[in-house]
């Protein structure tokens, strides 16, 4: 079975934790633990996260004077390679006789998508109310309170295209365990007049998955967070759904900025025909058989 499997930013970094390397690794060996046995068993495709980390760069590309501070797209591109390489490194050492590989992917957008004049994507650390405002009045940057804390938020255009996909299906073909699309892709607009060019912005990780595991023909998609399934009564977190279908699913009220768009992406998936789960990364084996997690199905596929 042909797999799609998209770790969470807070799976790889928890809240509240300090982003420090060693943290961070310590969480990448975790989470390859923890889909191991799925990937012994199934064709696996793995992508991440990574607004914590492109944010931490964002800030600390703030803080050099010369040369110009680097843009998001250009960001997102080197915290892809890194949390890549992180889990390339850990896939080998769990799977040592199998080839793997971090392709660093490109995700097409709309230039006139509505999200550039409505930024609602947070990204990086949460910071105190002095922090943020110094840069909100310095940079235009945008924040959203959250958690006790202020994170910037900034533009994510739907995912249109992966261009790199031709490369993905052919290495999946085979036989290698492929990383890519990490946090989304790297968002890139194309026109006529000035062909391909990167833009500022932040593609939601999710939502690119859906569309990978689609235009793969995946059988399974997996969304694996610190949360350990979608719950009916959020955010009381009393009533978790072991199974729902899309339209189930949409009819709930659910935050927008981390449930809203894992279950907008597994509605996509199973609305073309595939089954998604999303649940806790700890119990990814689990939520692939359906143990745990929320299974999410169009009527057609439910068990």
């Amino acid at each position: 079975m042909r797999v799609v499997i998209a770790l969470g930013g807070n799976a790889l970094a928890r809240r509240g934790e300090a982003l420090e390397e060693r943290t961070q690794r310590a969480r990448v060996q975790e989470a390859v633990s923890a889909l191991a046995d799925v990937a012994r068993a199934h064709d696996v495709v793995v992508t991440h996260g990574n607004g914590p980390q492109v944010g931490l760069l964002a800030l600390q590309a703030q803080s050099l004077r010369d040369p110009e501070p680097y843009p998001l797209d250009a960001l997102g591109a080197e915290s892809e390679g890194l949390i890549g390489y992180w889990l390339e490194v850990e896939l080998a050492n769990a799977f040592p006789t199998s080839e793997v590989a971090t392709l660093l992917t490109q995700v097409e957008v709309d230039a006139d998508d509505p999200s550039f004049r409505a930024p609602t994507k947070p990204i990086g650390p949460r910071l105190e109310a002095k922090e943020a405002a110094a840069f909100e009045q310095r940079l235009g940057w945008r924040f959203v309170e959250e958690d006790g804390g202020f994170r910037r938020v900034v533009p994510s255009p739907e995912p249109r295209r992966i261009r790199e996909l031709r490369t993905i299906e052919r290495l999946v073909e085979a036989g290698v365990l492929v990383v890519c699309a990490g946090g989304g892709g790297i968002p890139v607009i194309s026109t006529q007049q000035m062909g391909l060019r990167g833009v500022e912005a932040v593609i939601d990780k999710d939502l690119t998955a859906a569309l990978l595991a689609r235009e793969l023909a995946a059988e399974r998609l997996l969304l694996l967070t610190d949360v350990p399934a979608v719950y009916a009564d959020w955010p009381a977190r009393e009533r978790p759904l072991r199974e729902a279908s899309p339209a189930e699913l949409r009819a709930l009220a659910l935050d927008p900025g981390s449930m809203g768009p894992k279950v907008e992406a597994a509605c996509r998936f199973a609305e073309a025909g595939g089954v998604a789960a999303i649940g806790a990364l700890a119990e990814a084996r689990a939520v692939f058989a359906g143990e745990a997690g929320t299974r999410v199905a169009a009527p057609s596929h439910a068990r």
